[in-house]
C-alpha cells in the first residue's frame, strides 16, 4: 500500500470512528430516525451532483429498485439501529460491536448466498463471537433500563450489513461507485423523508446537536464514501478492508478524548479477542492447515 492509500485508510478509519461520537451527542436531541434523515438527507445532497453525466442517471433509474434495497439494507435499517444503540451505549462499545460486521456477511453468504466458508474461518467466527461475549456479558440486562437491547439493536445494524454485502455483491456489482453510494444514498432519503419528519422532536435542537449531525452528514457519510471508494480503486479490496479493525480503534480513543468513556480491562480484552476472531473469519490471518486437522 502506498504512502497516500496508508493516509487514506487512517483518515478513513478516523472518520467513521467519529460517526459513533458524533452519534452519541446528536441522537438524544434529535433522535434516531430524524439523525440518520439528516445525515441521509445532506449526503444525498452532497453525493448526487457525482451522477451528472456519463449516463450514470439513467444507471440508477434503470436499478432503482435494487439500489432501494440496498439503501435499506445498508444505511436506513442499520444507521437507525445504531443510533438507537448510541442513546445507551458508549461511541466506543457500540464501534466494537459494529466489527463483527464481517461475521455476519460470512455466515449470511455461506447460508443465502453460495460463498464458501473455511474451516479455519469457522474458529474465527467463533472466536469473534466469543469476544462479543466477553465485551457484553455482564451488560446483557433485558430489564427496564437495561443495555441489552440496546446491544442487540447494535449487532441487528451489523446484522443488515452483512445481507447488503452479500447483496451487492451479487446483484449490484456491475454498476460504478458512484452510482451505488450516490443512488443509495439518495434512495434512504427519500424513504426516511416522512417518517423523519413525523419524529422530528418539537423542542429546539442545540447548535451542537446541529454541528455534529452535519459532520455525521458531510465527513463521516459524504468525505468518507469518496475516501473509501477511491481506496477501494487504489488499493484494492483486501488492503481496504482492513478499516474494519482500525474503526473501533479510533472510537475508543475519540470516546476516551472527547467524551471521557472508560477503557476498562473487559472493554480491551472483548476488543482484541473480537478483532482476531474476525481477522481470522476473513482470512487476513491464515492458520496452518495441519493445526486444524
Amino acid at each position: 500500500m502506498s504512502p497516500a492509500d496508508t493516509l487514506r485508510l487512517v483518515l478513513l478509519s478516523s472518520l467513521w470512528g467519529m460517526s459513533f461520537i458524533f452519534m452519541r451527542v446528536a441522537v438524544p436531541e434529535f433522535g434516531p430516525v430524524p439523525l440518520i434523515l439528516v445525515r441521509m438527507g445532506v449526503g444525498a445532497l452532497l453525493l448526487v451532483p457525482l451522477l451528472l453525466g456519463a449516463g450514470y442517471l439513467r444507471l440508477v433509474w434503470e436499478n432503482k429498485g435494487r439500489l432501494l434495497m440496498l439503501g435499506l439494507v445498508n444505511h436506513v435499517l442499520p444507521f437507525c439501529l445504531l443510533a438507537l444503540a448510541t442513546t445507551r451505549l458508549e461511541a466506543g462499545f457500540t464501534s466494537l460491536i459494529n466489527a463483527t460486521t464481517p461475521i455476519f456477511t460470512a455466515l449470511l453468504g455461506a447460508l443465502f448466498f453460495t460463498t464458501p466458508v473455511q474451516r479455519q474461518q469457522y474458529l474465527g467466527l467463533a472466536l469473534a463471537f466469543f469476544g462479543v461475549y466477553v465485551l457484553s456479558a455482564n451488560r446483557l440486562d433485558f430489564a427496564l433500563g437495561g443495555d441489552g437491547w440496546f446491544i442487540l439493536s447494535a449487532l441487528g445494524a451489523t446484522f443488515c450489513y452483512g445481507v447488503a454485502t452479500n447483496y451487492s455483491k451479487t446483484y449490484l456489482s456491475h454498476l460504478p461507485v458512484r452510482v451505488l453510494a450516490a443512488g443509495s444514498t439518495t434512495m434512504s432519503a427519500l424513504m426516511l423523508l416522512i417518517p423523519g419528519l413525523l419524529l422530528w422532536p418539537s423542542a429546539p435542537i442545540s447548535a451542537v446537536a446541529w454541528g455534529n449531525g452535519l459532520a455525521l452528514a458531510a465527513l463521516s457519510t459524504t468525505l468518507a464514501f469518496l475516501l473509501y471508494f477511491g481506496l477501494l480503486s487504489s488499493a484494492g479490496a483486501t488492503a481496504t478492508s482492513t478499516v474494519t479493525f482500525l474503526v473501533p480503534v479510533s472510537a475508543l480513543l475519540w470516546g476516551y478524548l472527547l467524551l471521557d468513556e472508560v477503557l476498562s480491562l473487559q472493554i480491551i480484552a472483548g476488543m482484541a479477542i473480537t478483532l482476531i476472531g474476525t481477522a481470522i473469519a476473513t482470512r487476513m490471518i491464515r492458520l496452518p492447515s495441519k493445526r486444524l486437522a
